[in-house]
């Protein structure tokens, strides 16, 4: 389930970066009532966008900003009580990564669905009951 952090360069250093991106990766377990499961654990992936300053932009203006998107599976964090939870944990994780030089109102966060079976993982498509008995598969 990839996660993106952009981060404007000289935010965060190369170890904040990699806790911050730890930190948002025990969110989503968290979150989903999947801490410890291997298969979920080790399919939480994603990229962190070091982009120079003056291309990290709300406004139109160039400012100190962190975007966070998570995309997933329909059938993951569907509710609205699990999307605020993990908004409202990422935000904290950047926040605290950031160490004070980011202001938490120049923290956005997105949650993208792919639809039904457009989900893909080593060559494979699954689709939700796919997942879920893999998820399953991984727990016992």
């Amino acid at each position: 389930m990839p996660i993106t952090l952009t981060i404007p360069e000289g935010l965060l250093s190369p170890a904040a970066q990699a806790k911050a991106f730890a930190g948002l990766t025990e969110a989503v377990l968290e979150i989903a009532g999947l801490s410890g499961n291997a298969f979920m654990t080790a399919n939480i992936v994603g990229s962190i966008n070091v982009l120079p300053k003056e291309h990290i932009l709300a406004a139109g203006k160039p400012v100190k900003a962190a975007f966070v998107e998570l995309k997933l599976p329909e059938i993951a964090l569907a509710t609205s009580e699990a999307k605020r939870a993990f908004i409202e944990k990422a935000t904290d994780v950047v926040e605290r990564a950031a160490g004070g030089q980011l202001r938490r109102e120049y923290i956005w966060s997105n949650i993208v669905y792919a639809p039904e079976g457009a989900w893909g993982i080593a060559g494979r498509s699954y689709d939700n009951a796919d997942l879920v008995e893999a998820i399953t598969a991984s727990a016992a």
